[in-house]
């Protein structure tokens, strides 16, 4: 039987830092998926993995050195 896929819609084009981009290509070393699929399991898991103390503080640091949008962009 066939691996069960999971759907995943082209929805748009993401540029990456290079150390981000050697994280998402370690990730895909380790468990052999496609940067569409990291994607989506970090980010449809992100209260399971990460501390939202930490995870806030890493927003504010961005923020500190690079500032923040002017609005929301979709």
């Amino acid at each position: 039987m066939p691996a069960k896929r999971f759907p995943l819609p082209k929805r748009f084009n993401a540029a990456l830092s290079e150390k981000a981009y050697e994280n998402l290509r370690s990730l895909n070393d380790k468990y052999h998926y496609g940067n569409n699929y990291l994607l989506t399991i970090l980010l449809e898991n992100l209260d399971k993995i990460t501390n939202s103390e930490e995870l806030e503080k890493a927003f504010a640091e961005f923020k500190e050195e690079f500032g923040a949008p002017s609005q929301r962009r979709n």
